[in-house]
């Protein structure tokens, strides 16, 4: 798949190559890459949500993929959760749950997006997953149609309400309605 033509005159950040798409390694999150997460210190306050994240694919629950360009460092990442509490929406042996899906300003609306997913779900598929499902916030328009061309649809709305922990221990409540949506992974 060709990735779309790239108007790189209104972003801020580093000028790219024609060429930098076909350079992106995406590949599992190791230990070593958890501060970049935080992204200059933008994502800061998940520190431990990515730390937790890391411990979870440690024990099999989770999958954390990550794109590097070389020479540049990550710059997107996308967390799959294999088997939560939510059985609905991850159940561990058909289900997976597709959360954390980020991608530099930079670099969007350029493949990368899609690139990550043809990833993620051949990796699923592989492990005899047959759906793939996500929480997406009904304001983020952009996101959600990227998800329809690449073949989920919606079947469900979500009161979008989680929690984290940030680095000094508070606990902040996030209320963020969200479509979920769903993907078949086998026809």
């Amino acid at each position: 798949m060709n990735a779309p033509a790239f108007d790189q005159t209104n972003l801020a950040g580093p000028a790219l190559s024609e060429d930098w798409l076909s350079r992106v390694v995406i590949r599992v999150l190791e230990e070593r890459d958890l501060p970049a997460l935080e992204w200059g210190g933008e994502y800061t306050h998940f520190r431990r949500m990515f730390a937790e994240s890391f411990q979870r694919q440690q024990c099999g629950f989770s999958v954390l993929w990550v794109a590097e360009l070389p020479g540049t460092g990550l710059i997107a990442q996308v967390f799959i959760q294999l088997i939560c509490d939510r059985r609905e929406l991850a159940d561990g042996l058909y289900r997976a749950y597709l959360y954390s899906f980020r991608v530099k300003p930079p670099y969007r609306s350029a493949g990368l997006g899609g690139k990550m997913l043809e990833t993620v779900e051949a990796d699923l598929k592989k492990r005899h997953f047959h759906s793939l499902t996500l929480n997406v916030a009904k304001i983020n328009l952009r996101a959600r149609q990227m998800y329809e061309r690449h073949g989920f649809y919606t079947i469900a709305h979500e009161p979008g309400r989680w929690s984290y922990i940030d680095p000094e221990g508070n606990r902040h409540q996030v209320e963020e309605p969200a479509w979920r949506m769903e993907k078949q992974l086998f026809e």
